[in-house]
Order: C-alpha cells, then structure tokens, then sequence
C-alpha cells in the first residue's frame, strides 16, 4: 500500500491513547472514571481491529471487531451493575449508621431529661420539708 505509513501511524497513535485510558482505569478517582476508561479502551480497540482489517484487507477482521463490540458493551453494563450494587450497599450501611447515632442521641437526651426531672421532684420535696 502506497498509504501504510497513515495507518501505522495512527495504530501508534491509538496504541499511545489506550495506555493514557489504561492509566484513568487504575488511577481513576472514582468509579465512574474507571467504568468510562474500561468503555473507552474498548472502542479504541474495536477502532485498532477495524484499521487492522482496512490495512491488512482482511475481512475476517470486521466480524471480530463485531463480536469484540458486544462483549465490550456486556462487560460495561455487568461493571455498571456491579460498581452501583456496591455504591447502593454502601449508602445503606452509612444509613443505618446514622440511623443507630441518632437513636442512640434521642436515648441521651431523655435520659438526660429524665435525670432533670428526678432533680427537680427530689430539690422540691426537700424544699417542702424544710418549711
């Protein structure tokens, strides 16, 4: 091909990117960074494959690139439903920890309450007695 020095450039191109997408999905701050940098590093190489097929004329290669695009978008939603499930298990347990502060506060209070009032009979009756 009289163009071979496009496409190799680009497949290092490309192969440059996905390692910067390699380095969000483990660095990433959160989950959602890493979800959309294992989405991106699946396009990227269903793009690889797809160049690979134009420059090679292999034809084979797009029905790879095909099945690579359904088993990436599967791994993306199982990720999804994986990584929520832990979120939303994570915000029931910060509940239910707030929940059992909060009860144990409303306990100290009325036992703090409770406390008031036997001061205050036991402070009166006294008064009483002393006239």
């Amino acid at each position: 091909m009289e163009h071979s020095w496009i496409f190799i450039s680009i497949l290092i191109f490309l192969a440059i990117l996905l390692l910067f997408c390699l380095i969000r999905a483990i660095k990433g701050p959160t989950i959602a960074d890493r979800v959309v940098a294992v989405n991106m590093m699946g396009t990227m190489v269903m793009v690889i494959i797809a160049m690979l097929a134009v420059y090679m004329g292999e034809g084979y290669l797009l029905d790879i690139c095909l099945i690579y695009a359904m088993i990436s978008f599967l791994a993306v939603v199982v990720l999804t439903k994986v990584y929520s499930g832990v979120y939303l298990e994570k915000l029931a347990k910060e509940k239910r920890r707030h929940q059992k502060v909060m009860e144990a506060e409303i306990k100290q209070e009325e036992e703090f309450q409770a406390k008031e009032v036997l001061a205050k009979k036991t402070g009166t009756e006294e008064g009483g007695e002393r006239l």
